[in-house]
């Protein structure tokens, strides 16, 4: 069992598979490492599950079962080191190494990932911007990278050891590109297609619509819940 300060793989209760944790889970932690990054800033050295939960408007029980499907730490009437706790967390979600992002599609949304802030630091890397389109290839995407010929995606996945692809395409062209970052080898897939798109078994993507979301505040607008 992992437990924080530790130098050894983090670990996970014997009885729980990694793969039952839902990405509500998974999603909390990135909540609560933002929150851990914060106090950080403020210079909190320990903090409670109570003291989390009240500053950033979190579920304190919450906070507490998330974190025991990983281990057990933390000093009861005491709290968890700040500091601890970060790494901990850092680790759980594999952050604590570079992982490296294709983008395919130059257009407004792929050329504004590649200067993204949350791309920044060590644990995320855009390596290349891909485009279909002759008229974007071999321009510059304002983080400085050239934007290359999709037709070299292969290739470049492979020289540049590509863990996480970007889709940024029209709908039309989303399930072709998918199909091509899943042959090249890319295990994991962020679409930002407005459609669903279909890999193979063994290859996790994870759609993202804005539209979905502001349809459904205007759901609740209309019906005053």
């Amino acid at each position: 069992m992992g437990y924080i300060g530790e130098d050894s793989v983090v670990s996970f209760k014997r009885n729980i598979d990694p793969s039952t944790i839902s990405d509500l889970t998974i999603g909390r932690l990135s909540v609560y490492l933002r929150c851990i990054d914060r106090l950080i800033e403020v210079g909190v050295e320990t903090v409670s599950s109570q003291e989390m939960a009240k500053r950033f408007n979190l579920n304190s029980a919450q906070i507490r079962k998330d974190l025991a499907y990983f281990g057990e730490f933390g000093v009861r009437g005491v709290g968890y080191s700040v500091r601890d706790l970060r790494q901990y967390m850092v680790g759980i979600l594999g952050l604590d190494r570079e992982r490296r992002i294709l983008i395919v599609g130059a257009g407004n949304l792929g050329t504004a990932l590649c200067h993204y802030s949350g791309f920044s630091g060590a644990s995320f890397l855009v390596v290349g911007v891909l485009d279909s389109d002759p008229s974007r290839i071999n321009t510059p995407t304002p983080a400085g990278l050239l934007v290359e010929d999709s037709a070299r995606l292969a290739d470049i996945v492979e020289q540049r050891q590509v863990e996480i692809g970007v889709i940024t395409t029209p709908a039309s062209a989303a399930q072709k590109i998918c199909q091509e970052m899943a042959d090249a080898g890319i295990p994991s897939i962020l679409n930002f297609a407005p459609i669903r798109v279909k890999a193979p078994e063994g290859v996790r993507v994870t759609s993202v619509d804005l539209k979905i979301y502001l349809e459904e505040l205007s759901f609740h607008l209309t019906h005053g819940s």
